[in-house]
């Protein structure tokens, strides 16, 4: 039987284990009011005590939990506009050229990816002590110092030099060294006679003049090469002892010029190679790629001292480095043009030519985008 409650008289207190009239046994009433509503110290007691005892957390330290979503969300906007900004930036800084053009009897585009780089004896940049500590003399314009071939796709990574003796048919000039090709036509014509003599589609193009180099390798600390035997050249402003050593971009620049020994050309590939991959090496390194002071001169350097093809963009040369530091890190094969009989002639002196079929089979690799046979690998 449930207890009735009576009335009490005015200003009378209920015993402890009973509620007033009209609240129910929390202390709620009818209405859902709070039962503390009228005591002024109640809400500073009790707001924030949950049932076990425990407590929200202050209001403070929520508005401060609040913000770090807000304040996260900031440093990736900042962080993107910096990264896309900077891409941008840099891309607008290389210098580009309409180098790839189309002609009667262009090779139809093919698999894989291909470049020709290039390095050129521009003097552009270096000032007059500098061309003077370097042996570079003071010749105008630029001329072609090496050509290399860079090809990758499903068939692998190859990197080819092109000596720049080579004898070649020049489109409209009848046959010449190689290098006599940039010097008729420049850029085009370089391309267009490689194109002509190797059947392979050129992509992408990239130059580099001395200067270009210097400050690259100077960027990144120098480059660490194992000189095999002592290399005195005037001619290349250097004096290299045996062993492995760190060049800056001065002796660097020497190593890839110098002529000066017992094979003369081919040896000059070699070092171009060797060096080329080195230098790759290097600049893909955390020690170059995650050091501020080291990665930002690099890109400023390399990008102001580039010159492209109108096409191509920072993304492109970023492949084409790594794919070069691949090679060098033994992810792919590096080979010259395998070699047939030298010869001489009264408009080009002496020069070398090209196996005839040993080079076509290397070049058919690269053409169907092949693994290149061993058997034409020429070191």
């Amino acid at each position: 039987m449930a207890r009735s409650r009576q009335p009490a008289p005015a200003g009378a207190e209920y015993p402890y284990d009973q509620e007033p009239p009209g609240r129910d046994p929390y202390g709620r009433d009818p209405y859902g009011r709070d039962p503390y509503a009228d005591d002024p110290y109640a809400g500073d007691q009790l707001r924030g005590t949950d049932a076990y005892g425990g407590g929200d957390a202050p209001r403070g330290r929520l508005v401060r939990r609040r913000r770090w979503p807000k304040i996260l969300a900031a440093l990736v906007v900042i962080m993107l506009v910096v990264v896309v900004g900077g891409y941008f930036y840099l891309d607008s800084r290389l210098n580009r050229e309409s180098v790839l053009t189309d002609y009667a009897g262009r090779p139809a585009d093919t698999p894989g990816t291909n470049w020709l780089v290039v390095g050129s004896d521009s003097r552009e940049g270096l000032s007059k002590q500098q061309k003077k500590d370097f042996a570079t003399g003071n010749a105008a314009g630029r001329r072609t110092d090496s050509m290399m071939l860079l090809h990758y796709g499903d068939g692998g990574t190859t990197l080819v030099s092109l000596p720049r003796d080579s004898y070649l048919p020049i489109p409209g000039k009848g046959s010449n060294k190689l290098n006599a090709a940039f010097a008729f036509g420049g850029p085009k014509l370089l391309v267009r006679t490689v194109e002509q003599a190797t059947g392979i589609r050129i992509d992408h193009y990239a130059e580099i003049g001395f200067g270009g180099f210097v400050g690259v390798v100077d960027a990144i600390g120098g480059v660490d090469i194992c000189v095999k035997s002592r290399m005195r050249d005037p001619k290349a402003g250097i004096d290299l002892k045996p062993g492995c050593q760190t060049l800056d971009g001065g002796d660097a620049l020497g190593y890839v010029r110098t002529r000066a020994s017992a094979r003369a050309d081919l040896d000059r590939i070699d070092h171009q190679r060797q060096f080329f991959g080195a230098l790759m090496k290097k600049a893909g390194s955390p020690g170059v790629f995650l050091n501020p002071f080291r990665s930002v001169p690099l890109a400023m350097n390399a990008t102001s001292n580039f010159i492209v093809d109108d096409g191509d963009h920072l993304y492109d040369l970023t492949r084409m480095m790594w794919a070069m530091r691949g090679v060098s890190g033994g992810d792919g094969v590096t080979t010259s043009v395998p070699m047939g009989a030298p010869g001489s002639s009264a408009a080009a002196g002496s020069y070398l030519t090209w196996h005839p079929t040993q080079s076509k089979r290397l070049f058919s690799a690269l053409k169907e985008d092949r693994p290149v046979p061993k058997e034409v690998i020429t070191k």
